[in-house]
This record gives C-alpha cells, structure tokens and sequence, in this order.
C-alpha cells in the first residue's frame, strides 16, 4: 500500500503522559471548495447542437459538449489513489510456516473455542441479569446493575485470549471522562470493540443491525447503545442528538464512536463521519495497531468465519492500544464539525503514519457489489465516496445502481466498457450525438470509460441547476395530448429530431427503458425516475428542446435554460 509519510515511527520512545495535555493541530487556511463546474456562456450560440469544443484538465481534445444546452462546462475526474483500504493482506493460507502452525495450533485451538463458547455464555447469562427488569433506558443503567457487568467484561478478556490477545501493549491513559466525554477510535477489527468493552464500558453508537445478532445483540444493549441506521437522515440526526445529550452528562458513560464507519485493514485512514464531531466536545483520539508478519488480522474484504479460524490458529496475536492526547475544538470548529474532524484525522493519521484518502463505507458498497456479480477485480471500482458525495451529493445507494448499469455493459477485466456496450444498455442508436455523448464521459479520450468517469458524469449532469426543468420540458413536448402519458408514438415523433432514420425496434427499445413499470405506457413517473436513473439520457431531447417553440409557459421555462 502506498503511505505518503513515513517520517514518524510507529510507536515513538515512551514518555510521561498526562491525560489532560491538549493536542493543537493547526488548520490549513480556509479555502473555497473547488468547482467542477467553469464558468458558463448566459447563451448557447446559435441555439443548435453543435456547441463549442473546449479542452479538458489533461490537456485532452474534448469532443463537442452535449449537455452545453444545461449550461454544463465539463467535468474532471480526480486521479484514482492506488491505496485499497479495505484488502486484507493475508486472506489465504501460504507458506510451509503456516501450514505447519496451523496444524500444531488445532488442539490448541479447540481448547479456545471451547473457552471462547464458555466465555460468551456466562457473559450472556451475565448480561441478561443486569438487564431484567430495567425499564428507564434514557437514563443511565444504575449502579448495582453496572457491577453485574463486571462478569460480562470480565469474559470479554477471555473471549480477547481464546483470539490470541494473551496480552495487550498499551500506551498512554484514558482521560477522565469529565475531559473527555467522547472517544474516537480506528476500525480494524471486530476486536476493538470487545477490548473497549472491557476496558472503557462506554456508550457506543452502532448499527441497528446490531441488535439483532445472537448473544452480541443483548449485550450491546447493556452498553446503552445508540443506535444508528447510516441510509436514514432521521435516524443519524437522532443519533446525533443522543450523542450530544449523553456527553453533555456526566452520569453518562463516555461515548465511543468508530468515525469511519467501518473496518479497514489499519494501512489508511478513510474519510470520517461527522456525529462525533457535530456536539463540539473535547475528543480524546484512540488508535489500534495489529502487527504482524504471516497473518493479517484485519476484517477487510474477507469473511468472519475464516479470520475467526485463523485467530484460533495462531500461537499470539499481537494487538497495540496508544491513548493520544485530547483534541480541543476551537470556538469556530465547535460550529464547524467538518473542521474538527479534518484535525482529529491528521492527529490519528500522524501517529498511525499512515495515509488518509476519502473511501467511505459506500466504497465497501461497491466493492461488495462487484464482488457479488463475480467482477475479476472489484476492487477497481472503489472511487473514494466521501469525494463525489461532498461534490455532488450522491449517496451511497445511488452509487451502487450506477454501478448495477455499468456492470450491466460488461467492462472488460480492466473494467472499460467500449462504446458499443454503453450505446446497447442506454438504448442509444449510433450517431453522431452518440459519440458526442460517450465523448463527454471519455476524459482521457482512449475510446473506452472506467466506473468513475461513468459515475461522475452522470452525478455531474443529475445535478446540474437546470436538470430538472429541462425533464419537464422533455416530458411537455412528449406529451402531445396533456393526459401525463406519452405513447410509443408520441416519444417516436420527439426522437425523430434527434435520431433522423429509427426503425421500430430501436424505438421500442428507448419505450422499453423509459416505461420503468413494465405496464406498456410511460407515465411522467415514469419518465423522471428513468432519467434520475440515466440522467445522460436527457441529452437526446436537447434537439427539440433547443429548437421547437413552445406554449407560453414553456417559453419561459426555455429561456431559463438557454
């Protein structure tokens, strides 16, 4: 994996350590966003389709813009980062040395099964006790019930030694949690929440997943979970509210949050999320280290069962806990949560000395997606998703249907898709505006376009200001008769103007893609969610959208546009 600075070690000489001493990490200077966007003409010239040929970041002959008439300027696609955050370095069996220790390691390995079952149980039945009964969940668990818990964090270490974790390097303290109402810590493993478990008890914010796990479920509940569902805007301003109540109170465990939302394989630090930072409260940064040489402990891209399997199979894992010192947000970062995490990712990524990129869980998304439909190497359809997210806010689950359509114009192993196979998925016929299309997406202008230049140019024209209207104006002029239903013939007569010989297939073929519900009509329901789906598609209707004279609503509307 690439790391951009090695200049700091990866566990620095031991010094006296004083949990209140404050970590001041300066900000860069504020600077705007970029703009993908360059300035664009008030007019189209001439009104017609052959609009201006412009060139591109990398010095590329661009092809004539065909969502000009959207006062779209182009588009750039960042370079792709060679680092894949989520790859587990081991996740086959190699090497004699390996083969042997786990063969002499299966007796030993039964013992901790047998250890960790025993463990889990009496934690369970633990947990379960302290539970019954306790009715009042939005105050904090009393005491009596939190010394119960004892027995279950108790077991937590032994779960921690039938993996292998006989011991645990740690460096630094824990702040008091008067300082330090919230912990953030990196996500390797499915580990560190069972060490933070035994040694923190904090609140933690999860899954609602979570719950629903034998065993685990009932005693993340002890730990007053605050639950989390990451696609629902309402449940992660919940969360976010309880996060801020909860720290706010003293009586309260402190509140730990694993910031990139998912586990990693420790070589990079991807993108954080926000709910820790939004509340402003002083942050005391924890990071986790797994050493290693033939076995790779990280739950990246590899399944539960086999790295339990191969935990069992080792003679000692080795595991690093470092507490670094707090992170306090200045007055403007206490209104800035994206401020106060750019700092606490450097602080962590500094003294993991390792490289920070902007991968998000939705990367894991595609990557998993890829996987799924057997992709030779699905790792290259990672585009680090907290970027385009911040560019043009598309989520995550729209990332993935993209990626449903690209997979669908079967990429090559390189993962290019040529432009017979993107005309065939997007129903277009061969033609000039055609090309003009695939042009636009082909930045670096070699005759074939990867996942990202797909994603972008299609997040780019959904989200331009003027996307919206020209739908409504593309639906107006299909729907001849005002009854909010365009025929085969009806979308036949518009597409005329742009495609001057189709036969009755290819029409069809375009009915087929707009008529989402299979019912043999397309309705304006129907016509918007397939453009919101393939917003490249809207560029056939810029013919007659730039030259047909509409009613007088429609002239406004049309003025608006060119």
């Amino acid at each position: 994996m690439a790391e951009l600075d090695i200049t700091s070690p990866l566990l620095s000489s031991p010094s006296s350590y004083q949990p209140q001493t404050v970590l001041t990490v300066h900000d860069d200077q504020d600077s705007e966003p970029s703009n993908l966007q360059s300035s664009l003409p008030t007019t189209i010239l001439h009104q017609n389709h052959n609009h201006g040929r412009t060139h591109n970041e990398n010095g590329h002959h661009s092809s004539p813009n065909p969502y000009e008439f959207l006062r779209s300027g182009g588009f750039s696609v960042p370079a792709s980062t060679t680092v894949d955050p989520f790859r587990n370095e081991t996740p086959f069996i190699s090497g004699i040395y390996e083969v042997i220790k786990i063969v002499l390691c299966l007796p030993i390995a039964l013992a901790r099964l047998v250890l960790f079952g025993a463990s889990l149980v009496v934690g369970y039945m633990a947990t379960k006790v302290a539970l019954a009964g306790w009715r009042d969940k939005q105050n904090p668990m009393p005491k009596w019930r939190c010394r119960l818990m004892w027995v279950t964090r108790v077991c937590a270490r032994f779960i921690l030694f039938s993996f292998g974790y006989h011991w645990i390097r740690r460096k630094g303290k824990p702040a008091p949690r008067e300082i330090a109402p919230v912990v953030v810590s990196n996500h390797v493993s499915y580990i560190e929440p069972i060490f933070y478990f035994y040694e923190l008890f904090p609140t933690i914010v999860a899954s609602e997943s979570h719950d629903s796990i034998p065993f685990v479920g009932t005693i993340i509940r002890a730990m007053q979970v605050i639950y989390v569902n990451r696609f629902s805007p309402t449940s992660r301003k919940n969360a976010v509210n309880e996060i801020k109540r909860r720290a706010s109170c003293n009586v309260f465990p402190r509140v730990l949050l694993f910031p990139e939302g998912t586990t990693t394989n420790g070589k990079a630090l991807i993108s954080f999320q926000l709910g820790a930072f939004i509340a402003g409260h002083p942050i005391q940064p924890i990071i986790v280290r797994y050493p290693h040489v033939h076995f790779d402990q990280s739950w990246g891209f590899i399944s539960l069962p086999k790295l339990m399997f191969r935990m069992f199979t080792q003679f000692h894992n080795f595991m690093e806990v470092e507490y670094l010192p707090l992170i306090m947000p200045s007055d403007h970062q206490k209104q800035n949560a994206v401020r106060f995490a750019e700092r606490t990712g450097r602080a962590m990524a500094s003294a993991l000395n390792v490289v920070q990129t902007s991968h998000s869980y939705g990367d894991l998304m595609l990557l998993m997606k890829a996987a799924q439909l057997q992709q030779e190497k699905p790792w290259i359809y990672m585009v680090e998703m907290a970027r385009i997210e911040s560019l043009y806010h598309i989520s995550s689950l729209e990332a993935v249907d993209f990626l449903d359509k690209f997979l669908s114009m079967n990429p090559d192993p390189s993962g290019c898709v040529k432009p017979h196979d993107f005309l065939r998925v997007l129903q277009l016929k061969a033609c000039t505006l055609s090309e003009e299309i695939f042009g636009f997406l082909d930045v670096e202008k070699n005759g074939s376009i990867t996942f990202k230049q797909f994603l972008f140019g299609s997040a780019h024209v959904l989200k331009l200001p003027l996307f919206r209207q020209a739908c409504e104006l593309a639906f107006a002029e299909c729907d001849t008769d005002g009854d909010n239903f365009c025929t085969k013939k009806e979308l036949a007569d518009v597409l005329r103007h742009t495609f001057r010989e189709l036969d009755d297939d290819e029409v069809q073929g375009l009915f087929n893609l707009f008529d989402t519900d299979n019912d043999g009509r397309m309705s304006r329901d129907d016509f918007f969610y397939c453009l919101r789906k393939n917003p490249l598609v809207i560029a056939i209707f810029s013919p007659r959208l730039l030259r047909k004279n509409l009613s007088k609503a429609g002239d406004k509307m049309l003025e608006d546009i060119v």
